[in-house]
């Protein structure tokens, strides 16, 4: 058939310089020696070379019969599934997680979910025959041991279940979709109340494996490491075996082209937590890295704060018992238990601890960096090296991280804008527009081409390296700006009697009100223009720090604060 639709066109492969084509099913003409897509033209044949004189000729079909599956096998969304999480746990591993966290939790946690929601190991799965099922009886759960021959593909018997839904009565393979249950994905409301996974819920499932694990990963690091390219998301269809090929209904399951957001992941996580009926996650001890200790001290050495800072928050952290098991332990079983923010928690810490030492009001902090300005200056002028040269100025603090904050957002920006966010391996809808993507496609292709040979760039950027820091304070050649590590916040308490107190003796906060948790949103939006500038400021620092909005970081500021003033009647 090929040898007929190409005879007559004798030109050589411009890659291995044979005369063998044949014709692929959007009609285009291929080296079937290297596999080389061309596009035959009339005027021009090299298509790399920009011309005006291109342009695209179109050729009859003829009699060639297109199949949606043509080349591929049988195979169900789940594996598709399987196989994101597979390349995820991969790219975690990677990075330097535990090597257990692939086989050992995420793996027994995704057949647990299997199993749950009734899809896979169970004797009556719900997917029987392309559509929702109808089964009432509770299946008998099956063992939930790892083996290594389960991790390529999914069990049999569901394959087996629904290798003949994907049959038409003809005989041939159905080409609505690419995948043989795709109709049952596409209720809407099944997939709700079924809990079928999305690919939000892939990197839930990660979040949940890495706090079982106790990994040093918090959701927050994990949604940069993705926006970096670091763990697959974006477009992770592309890396799909040849044989799984996506077509019509597939494209709304597997293509992601943004991000999820946190608030998205951590409300997936908590939702998969509880239909898996997890058990009580282990214990977050001192020594472990998701520790709201540890954590503070991260973000304060990330934020160019005074180590000194670091022990007043965790005295702030005693008095709001946020250091306690109890506090940092997960039960999905358990009563108004939520999965905790470890990371947002920490930074909420060092919020209020901030409002603490320096009341952030727009007056406070300022009149008090004035004093430490006056003592440095008084020092210096006495030509001393003491305590007064090394006393910590909220302004000078100011003065060097705006400049880097508003630098690394820039930087953000152009990064983002840079990121190839559309997939290039194009994804047909249906057979109808099958040969106008495939242009559309080739068209991209070539002025990006272009676009890149014009201004000399390169196409392909290798993400930078990942690290738990966003600036770099020191001497060191690139550094943001100069340390305040060392700084000291002696200045900022004073002795009364046998005690120490601090200097600022007022706290503000606005109403801690309690609100029905199903009817209550968000305040920020409402409150911000009456909020201090300096302490939207500091929200938006450390809501920068961790991809989050400042509204939510707000919101858990409040919730630090409630637990504070709980009963001390401060206004």
């Amino acid at each position: 058939m090929d040898e007929d639709l190409t005879e007559g066109y004798s030109e050589p492969c411009g890659q291995c310089g044979n005369v063998c084509w044949g014709l692929t099913d959007a009609e285009q003409f291929f080296c079937k020696n290297c596999h080389n897509v061309i596009e035959r033209t009339k005027d021009v044949v090299d298509s790399s070379t920009y011309s005006a004189n291109n342009r695209i000729s179109h050729f009859p079909s003829g009699t060639r019969k297109r199949n949606g599956r043509e080349g591929g096998r049988k195979w169900i969304v789940c594996e598709g599934f399987q196989f994101i999480l597979k390349h995820q746990a991969e790219a975690l591993v990677g990075l330097g997680v535990c090597p257990e966290f692939k086989k050992k939790v995420l793996w027994n946690f995704w057949m647990r979910y299997l199993q749950k929601t009734r899809q896979a190991y169970t004797k009556n799965p719900r997917i029987t025959n392309g559509s929702p099922g109808d089964i009432t009886s509770d299946s008998e759960p099956e063992s939930l041991a790892l083996n290594e021959s389960s991790e390529a593909s999914l069990p049999n018997r569901v394959s087996s279940a629904l290798e003949d839904s994907g049959n038409t009565s003809d005989g041939k393979l159905s080409v609505c979709s690419g995948s043989l249950d795709a109709a049952y994905y596409s209720f809407a409301k099944e997939s709700k109340s079924r809990h079928l996974m999305t690919m939000p819920r892939t990197l839930a499932l990660c979040h949940l494996a890495l706090l079982w694990m106790r990994e040093a990963i918090t959701l927050a690091d994990l949604l940069r490491l993705v926006s970096k390219r670091h763990v697959p998301y974006i477009n992770v269809h592309e890396h799909f075996p040849e044989e799984m090929k996506i077509f019509g209904k597939d494209c709304k399951f597997f293509i992601a082209e943004s991000i999820p957001s946190y608030r998205m992941v951590h409300r997936e996580a908590s939702l998969l937590a509880k239909v898996m009926e997890l058990p009580t996650f282990p214990p977050v001890s001192q020594d472990c890295l998701l520790h709201p200790a540890l954590l503070c001290l991260r973000y304060t050495m990330d934020a160019n704060l005074p180590d000194e800072l670091h022990l007043l928050v965790c005295k702030v952290m005693e008095k709001t018992a946020m250091g306690n098991d109890f506090f940092l332990t997960f039960d999905p079983a358990g009563p108004k238990q939520r999965l905790p923010c470890y990371d947002l928690q920490a930074a909420a810490l060092i919020i209020v601890t901030m409002k603490l030492l320096f009341k952030l009001d727009d007056q406070t902090e300022w009149m008090l960096s004035r004093k430490a300005d006056k003592r440095r200056e008084k020092h210096h002028m006495k030509k001393k090296t003491t305590t007064g040269s090394k006393m910590f100025s909220l302004r000078r603090w100011y003065m060097s991280v705006q400049p880097a904050l508003e630098s690394a957002r820039e930087r953000e920006e152009q990064a983002e804008a840079r990121q190839a966010w559309k997939s290039k391996k194009p994804v047909v809808p249906n057979l109808k527009n099958k040969t106008l993507v495939l242009k559309r496609r080739r068209v991209v292709e070539q002025l990006q081409s272009n676009f890149h040979t014009l201004t000399g760039s390169t196409m392909e950027q290798q993400p930078p390296a990942p690290s738990s820091f966003l600036f770099l304070w020191g001497t060191e050649e690139g550094a943001d700006g100069p340390s305040l590590h060392h700084k000291r916040l002696a200045f900022l308490m004073e002795k009364k009697g046998r005690a120490r107190c601090l200097v600022n003796r007022k706290y503000w906060h606005p109403a801690l009100r309690l609100c029905h948790p199903r009817e209550c949103r968000e305040h920020f939006l409402e409150l911000e223009s009456s909020l201090p500038r300096m302490y939207v400021w500091l929200l938006g620092l450390f809501s920068f720090l961790l991809g989050v909005s400042q509204a939510q970081l707000h919101g858990e500021v409040i919730q630090v604060e409630r637990r504070l003033l709980r009963g001390k009647g401060m206004r």
